[in-house]
């Protein structure tokens, strides 16, 4: 179910925003919709999702009614501070969005359409568990008008699999990209490295399997030991041993290398792209710091500055909704202080990098020892950026620090 929720300063019930937001007309704006449901729970995520039993109230299929009601709040709470922007993304995520029938998929994004817009050239995105998808799902996904299925690959070895407890059959990766190239999808598979026994070789496997089914996108992230989590007690209790920093930072390297070779660019620490316009337009406007709205259970949103979060649970979010009520839980303005560190951490981490002229004068002091130790290109401080080389990706973390500090 997640970690627990930012405490933040309290939402008036309706959920009006601040009197003094000002609201860029031609700033980006993107829609996250998220779906809380999954079949079993991973035992390394943290991700605020819920299995059948934990509902207690809630029901799949109102699910997309209830969404759709904090859409027509959302509108009513923007018109009163600014216009109204067409979506330029859409990201169904989760949980398994594709747990839910592909038209209760479809009337949400037809809510966003029919209340904002959706803009020409729009990438609209559904996280997809290979064991959901088939020819017919990704025909209607795509008359529903999505553009790309990111399908939760983690590892082509059963062992991994069962390690990281995701239950999917490894053969219905390649049946789901194909569905979802025969409806005119892009693709995107989603890797995991260093599980509890997973070795170089089984990494290599997997990152020559995911190249073998020719996806646009590769994401491909280290596995991190969530507090709460069923793998983070069973490391504490011994039963399986904790992730090995130096055999991740091979496998980054292994990936890294294998990706380009094929064809594939880094463009995020984590992700890879075959070309500029295949990178995640909507998880890049996270890293840029743009406007966005998430709806469902735990959204987070992020509107001129402001930012805020739903209640966790359906059953609490649907509540809420029924009575008239905004389901944001918290909220908070960060100062403009706050703001350049988050962007500091967010955009060193893309390959756009981040302006030199943008950081302190201790993070600009910074620059040279960054770029004596390799972390940095050397270049950067003839390009006035910040631009990670291979081993500053493996560092971002001490990067950000020597920059922040």
């Amino acid at each position: 179910m997640g970690a627990a929720l930012p405490i933040g300063d309290p939402v008036p019930v309706g959920g009006t925003l601040p009197e003094d937001l000002v609201i860029d007309p031609d700033a980006p704006f993107g829609v996250y919709l998220h779906v809380p449901f999954c079949r079993v729970r991973c035992g390394y995520c943290d991700f605020n999702t819920y299995t059948a039993t934990e509902l207690r109230g809630a029901r799949q299929d109102a699910y997309a009614d209830e969404v759709l009601r904090e859409i027509a709040l959302s509108a009513a709470l923007i018109d009163a501070r600014g216009p109204r922007r067409a979506a330029r993304t859409v990201f169904f995520g989760g949980g398994t969005p594709t747990l839910l029938p592909p038209g209760d998929l479809a009337r949400m994004l037809g809510g966003v359409r029919d209340t904002f817009g959706i803009a020409p050239g729009a990438e609209v995105t559904v996280e997809a568990n290979p064991d959901t998808m088939n020819p017919r799902v990704a025909d209607e996904l795509a008359a529903a008008g999505v553009t790309r299925l990111s399908i939760g690959m983690q590892s082509a070895v059963p062992h991994v699999l069962a390690a990281l407890d995701r239950t999917h059959d490894p053969a219905n990766v390649a049946t789901a990209v194909a569905a979802a190239r025969g409806a005119g999808l892009d693709v995107s598979v989603d890797l995991i490295y260093g599980a509890p026994g997973e070795s170089l070789d089984d990494w290599r496997r997997s990152v020559e399997t995911a190249v073998s089914l020719e996806p646009d996108h590769v994401s491909a992230y280290a596995l991190i030991i969530e507090e709460g989590t069923r793998l983070e007690r069973q490391i504490r209790r011994g039963e399986v041993p904790a992730p090995d920093d130096d055999l991740q930072a091979d496998m980054y390297e292994l990936a890294d290398e294998r990706l380009a070779a094929a064809g594939f660019s880094w463009y995020e620490v984590s992700n890879w792209a075959r070309s500029a316009d295949q990178r995640s337009r909507h998880n890049l406007a996270y890293w840029r710091g743009t406007d966005w709205w998430g709806y469902g259970p735990g959204a987070h949103s992020h509107v001129a500055g402001l930012r805020w979060w739903n209640v966790k649970h359906p059953a609490a979010y649907a509540q809420r909704l029924a009575a008239g009520d905004s389901p944001a839980a918290g909220r908070e303005r960060p100062d403009a202080e706050a703001r350049r560190l988050e962007s500091v951490l967010l955009r060193s981490r893309i390959v756009e990098g981040l302006g030199i002229d943008e950081l302190d004068a201790g993070g600009r002091r910074a620059v040279a020892s960054l770029i004596a130790d390799g972390l940095v290109e050397g270049a950067a401080a003839v390009r006035g950026r910040i631009v990670l080389t291979r081993r500053g990706r493996l560092m971002a973390d001490a990067v950000v620090r020597a920059l922040t500090e």
